[in-house]
């Protein structure tokens, strides 16, 4: 592996420049980072808006451009920051315009139609290095995964794309297109299926989850502070991955299954079944853990960011069917969720860390058994559950971004006015809880 030397970064900073296609949320973080660290950047977004897109960068060195042609032409390095569902009409669209020699790559979370796109739309002397930050545009990038992915480019030029991520402080993750999507399946797919059937439940119920007593405590508080933060991005982070990506399909459909078959199991009342099947997943899932591994959540820890004005009143019993759903997918499709910890995004940190405190914690698994078979609090609710899971696996099988935009946006207004507080309060749920998850993997590694 071919290695900068601060000489060759002080002259690439002289010489280089960066450009960037698509100024959303992650482009734009993108550019003020490079921007920050002393490269200089150039970017566009879409053309309609380039005066309103030039007013918005006045306070920075980022040179706006009007389209992805001026971008290309000028660039030896260009990221193109877009939509999954367009990187294909926009590689097509600016890719024969980019530099003699130049490098290209992108961010989209599906990298096989990203790399198709390039194969077929950039000239041949363009070299290819792609990457993907698995986080959220609101996240500090300190720490977090960094995948860079090394597809036709020399060791020179490769040392130059890591070199421009070394302020990111990322944690750096090397793979291949066909590992990253694979692993980006295993730790995205569920977890989004999750949060997002969670909000289109509550807003079928209409039902704002942390103004009623049964979903006030630890455990519902992450549920409804992660489910607001999806909610309140942009949609087609969401449905690039789980529309472009083939393995993503087969864990969202496995995710509509596995909370199908298990609230049937519930409401027939077949405990001894379902005790069996709930035991057969946490044996596999969290079986080879250590005997003295601490584990990563506790619902007191989550007792501390509540929506609700009104203080918890004790712990509730829950049937935590999002959560039973997301561990029996693992189990069904073979997944051991600790196997891919270095790609996991915070929010998957924290919703393992949450399974494994009920998978793990002494009785309570049994405990949530016992309650589903005999109390039907949770029927309905659990109902439009199953009903919003197996609705985003068929958007998600037929490969309809309109009607994925449409649902999800549907919902986003819903539970609108309350994005601002959740995003503060979520913010410092993630940084707690990150801290408290970085200290128990150290305790579990010695």
């Amino acid at each position: 592996m071919v290695v900068a030397t601060p000489e060759q970064i002080a002259q690439w900073k002289q010489t280089k420049k960066i450009g960037i296609i698509g100024l959303g949320d992650m482009g734009q973080l993108y550019a003020r980072k490079f921007t920050e660290s002393g490269w200089k950047v150039c970017a566009c977004d879409r053309e309609s808006l380039y005066e309103d897109t030039k007013k918005k960068f006045l306070d920075t060195s980022i040179e706006v451009l009007r389209d992805g042609h001026r971008v290309s032409r000028v660039s030896d390095f260009i990221i193109y920051s877009v939509e999954a569902a367009n990187i294909k009409q926009i590689v097509a669209t600016y890719g024969p315009s980019t530099k003699v020699n130049a490098i290209v790559g992108g961010q989209t979370s599906c990298k096989a139609p990203e790399i198709e796109a390039f194969e077929t739309s950039l000239p041949e002397d363009v070299e290819i290095i792609t990457c993907h930050s698995l986080h959220g545009p609101r996240v500090a990038t300190e720490g977090q995964p960094l995948v860079l992915i090394q597809h036709r480019a020399s060791d020179e030029s490769f040392a130059f794309v890591e070199s421009l991520f070394e302020d990111f402080k990322s944690k750096k993750v090397y793979l291949t297109a066909t590992e990253h999507d694979r692993i980006t399946a295993d730790t995205q797919a569920v977890t989004h299926a999750a949060f997002l059937s969670m909000g289109v439940a509550w807003m079928a119920n209409n039902q704002y989850p942390w103004t009623i007593p049964k979903w006030i405590g630890g455990i519902e508080n992450a549920k409804v502070n992660i489910s607001l933060r999806i909610f309140s991005n942009k949609w087609h982070v969401y449905a690039g991955l789980a529309i472009t990506n083939p393995q993503a399909h087969k864990q969202i459909l496995q995710y509509a299954t596995s909370t199908t078959e298990l609230f049937k199991l519930m409401i027939e009342g077949r405990g001894d079944e379902l005790r069996s099947r709930l035991f057969a997943a946490r044996d596999f899932v969290f079986g080879k853990l250590e005997k003295k591994h601490s584990l990563l959540l506790s619902d007191d820890l989550l007792e501390n960011f509540s929506l609700s004005k009104s203080p918890p009143e004790g712990s509730k019993a829950n049937s935590h069917l999002s959560l039973l759903g997301i561990v029996d997918s693992w189990f069904q499709l073979g997944i051991i969720p600790y196997d891919h910890m270095i790609c996991s995004t915070p929010l998957f940190r924290i919703w393992l860390g949450v399974t494994e405190y009920i998978f793990c914690t002494p009785g309570l698994l049994e405990s949530i058994v016992d309650f589903v078979i005999k109390d039907h609090t949770f029927r309905r609710d659990d109902m439009e559950f199953v009903i919003a899971a197996r609705s985003w696996s068929d958007i998600v099988h037929h490969g309809d971004f309109e009607l994925y935009k449409s649902t999800f946006e549907k919902t986003q207004n819903f539970f609108k006015p309350m994005f601002a507080e959740a995003n503060k309060l979520g913010n410092d749920m993630i940084k707690t809880i990150l801290k408290k998850t970085e200290q128990n993997e150290l305790e579990n590694a010695e």
